[in-house]
């Protein structure tokens, strides 16, 4: 037996054991210690699988070893007769099932310590045993038919979880009833455009399906209904309307895994589709991406800059770092053509991008949980002050955060860093709608760039610094030991990929391109299609070596003009000076929010209160201001109120009238009657 069958049947094994401990064992904290410890073997048991896959193939290049690593899979019978289900070594797949075992490991050492109550109940374990199941082995699904049943599982499993606290808040209910029409729809889409690929080939075996030549016509529709439903999967605007509802409803420890990982299934199946499946597209093909990639980086980002709700932001800044990796392999299939080692730099860019946002997101994800848990705040006009109430939270929001703004040296910088190389070198002796392209996607990603460094710097400094805001954030203490745990491995993770990512590329290098990156032993990034190489160690040494004089200048004048405390009967920088003098995250995001009005559409309302003595003098004045979903305000609105008057209209047919009944019958028949002798 091959090590990744024995992998495969140790992920069902230990499933099967997590499922055991969540429904079999008392409501006690021993449940979930014994179903979070196998939810964390679970997780270890898919980064040994994942590796496996990635490292035991022996075709390089993403596109053959897709298409030749069935050998060596495992196939299991099913009662269903010819139902059978396969799974097959792949790098691909391999890799992506290592990022959700990697953030299945978080997750689940997490939840020890935070799942209590509906997020700790019998169901609630056991829907994340199945997710997390489901979602480390679709990568490695070797046909349609266990692609789609594994898809199908892990939308239900998170479903569940995303509802798993619908009786103690109504949003909730709303949350989860939007995730699970945009999942199905996912679901229903990509099903009709695997199903159109698999009758070209006569075939579901993903091997056959690479190996055929589907017709023009039956490869772009395959490609437009899969691609679509994969985006809507991912996240991306405008199908990203389930993201900011459903992400902070969610249990904090399911927050990570859907935005961390199970977002990536959906990039998984965009590169699948576009790098396997049907690696020779039209050029238009790359323009669905960037028409997908564009908004839903600026779109994101501009969202998440302004919003004041923790996990609202980091929701919507998912989708921006989504529209960052469809943008990387968009600029991928526009130039593997004309410029096959540009192509191969934005393949790297996409991948370390995938990898990085997995990494920042999972310990920003858990941070904000814990943050949530200590607090029962979610929004940061009410925090502060948590850097001397909850230091390790502080230290692993942080760090994320500064992955999350791509800040030397952490994973971010790495990735975008290879991403604007591709975008560099791509300007040069190519195709004239690439050319016209270029400038539009540069900007985007300059763009993204600075806003998000805005978004982060509002992240901790309103969270972590100053004076708490409220009387829960004043009070607030560090959480659990497993809690605590789970975010510095995280924060570990961000600096790690960030100081070694030419390591990194070389441990993924089989699920990439031929000669995408080189081998180098200082953990280097080297990128020898584009003669580009990054060293992340040289960079710390030299921001430490201009940093370092400053820092012991300042402490130095310090200590010759020591401060006291000053009572000024003014207030201005004495020691009375109240929280409510502070920047909030409101009024930070402010100038953003006027500059980019007309495309965020915020509604203001500002409510007066006169003293009955007197109309000329007021008593109390409330300013609100609230930036909605522009997308959902204006697009799926008016297309949920069509449906609703569908829908009473249609009710007028049901009047009980037997004969009706008949004639619809009668008339249903005579439609079949007509479709088989056509």
């Amino acid at each position: 037996m091959s090590g990744f069958e024995v992998g495969v049947l140790a992920q069902l094994a230990l499933a099967t054991v997590a499922l055991g401990a969540a429904l079999g064992m008392p409501a006690t904290v021993l449940r979930g210690r014994v179903a979070g410890a196998a939810v964390v073997a679970l997780g270890a048991a898919g980064c040994l699988t994942g590796g496996v896959a990635l490292a035991g193939s022996s075709v390089s290049g993403a596109v053959s070893g897709a298409a030749q690593g069935a050998a060596g899979g495992l196939t299991l019978a099913t009662p269903v007769a010819g139902l059978d289900l396969g799974w097959a070594p792949t790098p691909l797949g391999g890799l992506f099932t290592l990022l959700a075992g990697a953030v299945a490991v978080l997750a689940g050492l997490y939840a020890i310590g935070y799942a209590h109550g509906p997020a700790g109940s019998r169901t609630a374990w056991g829907a994340l045993a199945v997710f997390v199941l489901a979602m480390q082995l679709v990568p490695l699904s070797a046909d349609v038919v266990t692609f789609l049943f594994g898809w199908e599982a892990m939308a239900i499993g998170s479903s569940v979880l995303v509802l798993a606290e619908h009786a103690r808040r109504p949003a909730v209910r709303t949350a989860g009833l939007w995730y699970a029409v945009m999942t199905h729809l996912s679901f229903l889409l990509v099903a009709a455009g695997l199903a159109v690929l698999a009758a070209q080939a006569h075939d579901v075996r993903f091997a056959r399906i690479a190996a055929s030549t589907p017709s023009t016509t039956a490869a772009s529709l395959a490609f437009l209904l899969a691609t679509t439903g994969f985006a809507s999967k991912a996240g991306a605007v405008p199908l990203h309307v389930w993201l900011p509802r459903a992400h902070p409803e969610a249990p904090s420890h399911v927050s990570a895994l859907m935005s961390a990982a199970m977002v990536k299934m959906g990039i998984f199946g965009v590169l699948l589709v576009a790098t396997v499946l049907l690696p020779s597209g039209p050029s238009w093909w790359a323009l669905v991406l960037l028409g997908l990639g564009v908004p839903s980086a600026l779109y994101g980002i501009l969202q998440a800059s302004v919003a004041s709700d923790l996990k609202t932001l980091l929701a919507y800044s998912t989708t921006e770092n989504v529209g960052l990796i469809l943008l990387a392999v968009a600029l991928a299939m526009l130039t593997h053509g004309s410029r096959p080692a540009v192509a191969a730099t934005a393949l790297t860019a996409a991948v370390l991008l995938t990898i990085s946002h997995a990494a920042f997101k999972a310990t920003l994800f858990l941070a904000a949980g814990s943050i949530v848990h200590a607090t029962g705040e979610r929004s940061l006009d009410r925090m502060g002050g948590l850097a001397t109430r909850m230091p390790v939270t502080t230290v692993a929001l942080g760090i994320g955060s500064l992955g999350a703004a791509a800040l030397p040296v952490t994973s971010g910088f790495a990735a975008e860093w290879a991403l604007l190389q591709s975008l560099i070198h791509a300007d040069a002796h190519i195709d004239r709608l690439t050319t016209a392209l270029l400038p539009l996607v540069m900007a985007v990603v300059a763009l993204t760039a600075g806003l998000a460094l805005l978004t982060f710097a509002k992240v901790f400094g309103i969270s972590a610094l100053a004076r708490p805001r409220s009387p829960a954030t004043a009070g607030a203490r560090d959480v659990s030991t497993t809690m605590r745990a789970a975010m510095l491995l995280g924060a570990a993770l961000v600096l790690g990929l960030g100081l070694a990512p030419g390591w990194v590329a070389r441990a993924v290098a089989t699920a990439l391109p031929p000669g995408a990156v080189a081998s180098t032993a200082t953990g280097a990034l080297v990128l020898p299609g584009v003669r580009a190489s990054l060293h992340p160690v040289a960079l710390s040494l030299l921001a430490l070596g201009l940093t370092a004089p400053v820092v012991v200048v300042w402490l130095v004048l310090a200590r010759r003009a020591p401060r006291e405390p000053v009572e000024l009967g003014w207030g201005c920088g004495g020691v009375r000076t109240s929280p409510r003098m502070q920047y909030t995250a409101s009024s930070y995001a402010e100038p953003l929010l006027r500059v980019f009005d007309d495309a965020l559409a915020p509604t203001r309302d500002v409510t007066v209160s006169h003293a009955e003595e007197s109309r000329h003098t007021v008593r109390t004045m409330a300013y609100t201001q609230r930036v909605a979903d522009v997308v959902e305000v204006r697009v799926y609105a008016p297309a949920v109120a069509a449906m609703v008057r569908l829908g009473d209209r249609a009710r007028t047919v049901q009047n009980g009238s037997i004969h009706r009944y008949v004639a619809f019958s009668f008339a249903a028949l005579l439609l079949v009657l007509l479709g088989v002798l056509a």
